[in-house]
């Protein structure tokens, strides 16, 4: 039985739009203006125990919504979650126990205490033994190289090692399930990859099952072989990040840099019918070339001249979702 159970759930919220001003006030005491949006739109998915998920959508998509219903801070308007076969807004202790979530934009620790403080009283909250506790926070704290910073004021650390240990208490308790939302936003490529790192290790080694939001395509690279784009509260693809890639872009980028420039016309006629990239340099070529044709047309760019160097790489993925979601909506059909 899938861990994550989401079965067309949805989450509405409901306002009111008033015009400024005093005359937009006198008016609104009689006649409001009710809107509702849709944050979360019939979503059904399943995960499976031990998976690494990245969850993909732009700005307002529906990701951290979805999140908080999973955990329980939302109810929702329709549908239903079941999460390691609890119900998430019934809020048991028996449920808070297996899951964390971790926000990269809000903090768990406390500004002017140590970090440690905040993790004796999840200690407390998880009437975790002291055996346990102590073995849990040293081998995370070793794992997360923030052991000389367990007792400094969390005030006095950087953004890099706040979010490590804000990960050091998410897991104090060893939940079965943890939900992360942009948990590198604004760390340096070091901390990132130090972040990366450490929760290829808790999957491997724990069998953690973690479901992930970020902007940053490094983390979806380094981390999650399946992945969910979201937008408008839809769901738009679920399935392999290979798969999506070779969906909205069914080709690699070859390049070919020559000893010397290459006569236009003779570049034009062997390249005819392909996307050419433009280039500053007379001897560089770039080009789209559909996948099944890229041997072939390597070859003839052999044949154009003395070839210094040859490349073939997939499309970058953060030009993959930004194809995804500069599309119009409807107009480019992933499920």
């Amino acid at each position: 039985m899938p861990v994550i159970l989401v079965d067309h759930l949805a989450k509405s919220y409901r306002f009111y739009r008033k015009e400024p001003g005093l005359r937009g006030s006198l008016r609104g005491l009689v006649h409001r203006e009710m809107l509702e949006t849709k944050a979360v739109n019939d979503l059904s998915f399943m995960v499976e125990q031990g998976e690494v998920v990245g969850f993909l959508g732009p700005n307002g998509a529906g990701k951290t919504t979805t999140l908080k219903l999973l955990c329980g801070l939302l109810y929702p308007s329709t549908g239903q979650a079941m999460v390691l076969g609890y119900t998430p807004h019934r809020r048991e202790h028996s449920y808070l126990r297996q899951i964390a979530l971790v926000m990269g934009q809000k903090n768990m620790l406390w500004w002017d205490i140590p970090a440690m403080e905040t993790l004796l009283m999840h200690k407390e909250m998880y009437r975790l033994p002291e055996a346990e506790f102590k073995r849990t926070v040293d081998e995370l704290a070793e794992i997360l190289e923030v052991a000389q910073l367990l007792r400094v004021q969390v005030r006095k650390l950087s953004l890099g090692e706040r979010m490590k240990l804000e990960l050091l208490v998410a897991l104090v308790h060893r939940p079965q399930i943890l939900f992360l939302d942009e948990p590198t936003i604004g760390l340096d490529v070091v901390a990132q990859q130090r972040v990366r790192d450490f929760l290829r290790t808790l999957n491997r080694e724990q069998g953690t099952t973690i479901l992930l939001t970020s902007h940053y395509m490094d983390d979806i690279e380094a981390l999650c072989p399946r992945v969910m784009v979201i937008d408008h509260g839809q769901l738009q693809f679920d399935g392999k990040l290979s798969m999506l890639v070779e969906r909205i872009a069914p080709y690699k980028l070859l390049t070919a840099v020559f000893a010397e420039p290459v006569e236009p016309a003779v570049v034009a006629a062997m390249v005819a019918g392909l996307d050419v990239l433009p280039s500053d340099d007379p001897r560089r070529l770039g080009l789209h070339v559909p996948r099944t044709e890229v041997a072939e047309v390597a070859g003839r760019l052999l044949r154009l001249g003395n070839v210094v160097d040859l490349s073939i790489m997939e499309v970058p993925v953060e030009d993959i979702i930004r194809q995804v979601f500069s599309a119009p909506a409807g107009g480019k059909e992933l499920v």
